[in-house]
Order: C-alpha cells, then structure tokens, then sequence
C-alpha cells in the first residue's frame, strides 16, 4: 500500500475480500514454494496459502490498521474429490477428518470448515468457540461493526456473529442452513441436523475414479427413509440415520424448512 491509498483510507472503514482460490485444482504452488513441505504440490499450496495470510496481516502492522482491524480466515467448502483422494492416499492426511464427505456434499465434510478470526484488544487470545456460523452471516457481521442498516432485501440468510466473536454469547442463531450443488437443503438445529434428500447430494459414490467416492462409501442404514437425521453429538461422523427413531424431530426440522424456502429467507426480518 503506498502513502495516497493510505491516507485515502485512514479513519474510514474498508474492507477488502481476498480470495485464495488458487487453492483449488490444479495444484502448482509458486516456485519459491516447491518442494516446501512432504506432502507434495498440495501440501506446498497450503504452505503458500499460510505465507499469503502472514503478507496480509503483515501489510495491516506496517500501515498501523492491524490495531483496529477484524481478520477472519476461513474456507467456502470441504476439500475437493481427487486432492482429499491423493492425500489421504500418497500422505496419509485427510482435509475432511473426522467429518464425512467432501466437496458439494450436505454431509459435514462438505460444509464445515475452520474459521480463525483476529481482532487486538476484541477478541480474547486463544479463545475458542463452538457457536455455529455460516459464511453468509460475515454481512451482518460487518453490517453491525460499522453500524449500517441492512435492507430487508438483502443478506436474507446472515446473522451477526459479533456477539459471539466479542465473547458475549454463544450462540447467535438458532437454525443452519445447507445447500448443495444440486441444491438439495439440509438443517441444523443444535446437535440435531436433518438432511431433506437421500446420499450425498453431491459427490459421486457410486463409482471410483479420479472424481469417484467408492471407496468410502459408508453402508446405509435406513436405505428406505427419503431424508436423513443425525445426531451430531453422538454420531459426528454421521454413520447412523435416525431418521425413522425421531419422527418428531424430523417432522420439526422438516416444517421449519419448508417455511424458510416459502418465505425465502433464514433470518428475521429487520426493524
């Protein structure tokens, strides 16, 4: 950043979104990172990745925005079908661990990812938290920290997670919602989530290959219910669909859905 653009911004808001997607397939690492690390050219990206991150933060401490700045890291889906297969095969790692699925499934491996939040003087050091939040919630979030008004008509599914970031909640939201790339849905409530479709809904486990998941499909165990539920506390690595023993959660989870796609919208509307 040079001298214009930081008096440009200096005592203003800003935000700046920075996305890593070359993170993704193929994976070549830059040339001052090959060969970095021992889990081969995605391994390398990863290791680029975390220098990348350093650079940013890096940039807010020599333009002294680092004192007043919320940093947030984070990734948009699970790790993707022939990267999670190379690893788990030729390195013994698995991006995905102990969740099951992958990219573009409604199973956990598909949607929950690491969120690290950074903020000096906001944000206790070391401080951890198991609220569940969604990507969609980061507009709300950054809404209610420079105090604007989101319109009705907007970030229809975001909740503030400010609260839970300053350490005065735990939780900010009451359900979750998933989406796949079929767009089949699935919710969360709690440790209770329900999916409102059969399989994945997404990665392919019916065959093997390159972007086949065969090999670790995992045997179903009500094949005949047509959604499933699982008990996250219980049963985090979602193995055993409780679909047809909690009738009365599946009902629940399901009619509050279905009152979300009718309304098209999560979040309550503002005042």
């Amino acid at each position: 950043m040079d001298k214009e653009q930081k008096e440009k911004i200096s005592g203003k808001p800003f935000f700046l979104f920075h996305s890593t997607q070359a993170v993704h397939l193929p994976s070549f690492a830059g040339k001052d990172f090959k060969g970095k690390t021992k889990a081969g050219p995605h391994g390398d990206f990863i290791f680029e990745f975390d220098y990348v991150v350093g650079e940013l933060i890096k940039g807010l401490k020599e333009n002294s925005f680092a004192d007043n700045t919320l940093v947030i890291v984070s990734s948009d889906n699970g790790p993707e079908v022939p990267t999670v297969k190379a690893m788990r095969r030729d390195h013994q790692h698995d991006g995905a661990r102990p969740w099951r699925g992958v990219k573009r499934d409604n199973w956990e491996g598909g949607h929950r990812v690491p969120m690290i939040a950074w903020w000096p003087g906001k944000i206790a050091s070391g401080s951890e938290s198991h609220a569940t939040v969604c990507l969609t919630d980061v507009m709300a979030t950054c809404a209610e920290i420079v105090d604007a008004k989101l319109p009705d008509n907007a970030a229809e599914d975001s909740y503030s997670f400010l609260p839970v970031l300053l350490g005065e909640v735990d939780q900010t939201r009451e359900y979750t919602l998933h989406q796949t790339i079929t767009l089949d849905l699935a919710i969360r409530k709690g440790n209770w989530k329900y999916l409102d479709h059969q399989g994945s809904a997404g990665s392919n486990y019916d065959n093997d290959g390159e972007w086949g998941m065969l090999e670790y499909a995992l045997p179903e165990k009500a094949p005949d219910a047509p959604g499933q539920l699982y008990d996250l506390k219980n049963d985090p690595g979602e193995t055993t669909n409780l679909y047809f023993e909690h009738p009365d959660i599946v009902k629940a989870l399901k009619t509050q859905l279905d009152e979300y796609k009718k309304s098209g919208r999560s979040a309550p509307l503002r005042q």
